[in-house]
């Protein structure tokens, strides 16, 4: 198989920006050639929070944001080609994640749904693009998520010890590569999502840059149990979840009989981060060096990872930097190895991750019509 290239476009929980990388596939190996980050409008950023919250909306709201976040895609790619010096004609496919605005694989009518129209994004690039990549894993009985752990396989598993990759943006992930064991994957619960919303509120900032808020405070143990009793935290994998549960309502009615320092609680959100990702990480522990590889935003806070450090003392805590793939990127590569994997049909989701019936090919194809 001749050597491809394919564009990933990840925008995620935390909202902060689209994400686009240019990787070339060789035999099923990923290198990333190019990436560039677009801001997300936050106007359009508001309007997505709004739904994802709960609030009310209508039909023509809906499709609006569907088509203003298609254009957006597309003039991402557009800016990641100009950037890159690749043209169109180059590039076998986009493998486009969408915005999620709402996430419930469970009860009686499981769905998930992201926007951002796809033949937007194929029109105006002239590059057949793939999208929906959630609805078939949920329609086999899977959460549909999280779809990356194929990924991370491919790039990182070892035949010695243990290698957990943990991706934290708005909700931290983990996938779980064992020697002589299945992978598992799931979301782990709030990654930066809740100490975002908390340092927006009180410092008008989109995230806590370098922790510096959170370093001024205490970590408030009544709090953070508190935090820890969640009922989330203790369900069983395969699962998901996202801001329909993690938001500021969901924090703002546990802080209502406390007269904590918004410091305090910035601190204890990061503290709560780091050991609901904890508990979950240690339970895996294999072979004498075993890897925690961190990928996402949260790979930025130096508050968040030495507390994963001092929590994890018999793993070596890095980044995925360290191993020679881009953190930022991880995920808008995921998407164009994905795009990949549907071009070839060639199976995506992995069963024992997301309680999929079977493995498939995922996602939709959008023809540019050249």
């Amino acid at each position: 198989m001749t050597k491809q290239l394919y564009i990933g476009v990840m925008s995620g929980t935390s909202l902060d920006g689209i994400d686009t990388a240019l990787v070339e596939i060789d035999q099923g190996q990923v290198r990333l050639l190019a990436s560039h980050q677009s801001p997300m409008p936050e106007t359009l950023k508001q309007q997505v929070l709004a739904i994802c919250l709960g609030q009310a909306t209508d039909l023509v709201t809906i499709g609006q944001i569907d088509h203003q976040l298609g254009v957006l895609y597309a003039q991402a790619v557009i800016a990641l080609l100009d950037k890159s010096g690749y043209s169109s004609e180059q590039i076998t496919a986009i493998g486009n994640h969408g915005q999620t605005v709402y996430h419930q694989p469970q009860g009686p009518m499981p769905f998930s749904t992201q926007l951002g129209d796809a033949n937007i994004i194929a029109a105006m690039t002239g590059i057949d693009t793939i999208a929906d990549f959630r609805r078939k894993d949920i329609a086999l009985g899977g959460q549909g998520a999280p779809l990356v752990p194929a990924f991370h396989h491919c790039l990182f598993h070892s035949h010695a010890d243990s290698v957990v990759v943990l991706n934290i943006g708005g909700i931290a992930n983990i996938s779980v590569l064992r020697p002589n064991h299945a992978v598992v994957g799931y979301d782990t619960g709030p990654g930066n999502m809740l100490m975002d919303a908390w340092c927006h509120k009180h410092c008008h900032q989109p995230f806590d840059k370098d922790a510096l808020f959170a370093q001024q405070g205490q970590v408030d143990q009544t709090l953070l149990t508190k935090f820890l009793s969640e009922p989330y935290l203790q369900t069983q994998a395969p699962k998901s979840t996202g801001r329909e549960l993690f938001n500021l309502p969901w924090l703002e009615a546990l802080l209502a009989d406390d007269c904590l320092s918004p410091a305090d609680v910035q601190r204890t959100l990061c503290e709560f981060s780091a050991q609901s990702i904890a508990n979950e990480v240690r339970q895996y522990q294999q072979g004498e060096q075993p890897e925690l590889l961190v990928c996402g935003g949260g790979a930025h806070n130096p508050l968040l990872m030495q507390r994963l450090q001092a929590l994890l003392p018999g793993w070596q805590v890095m980044s995925t930097d360290d191993k020679g793939v881009d953190s930022d990127n991880m995920e808008a590569m995921a998407f164009a190895w994905l795009a990949y994997r549907r071009m070839h049909n060639l199976p995506s989701n992995l069963p024992e991750v997301t309680g999929a019936s079977k493995a498939v090919s995922l996602g939709v194809m959008y023809f540019a019509d050249k």
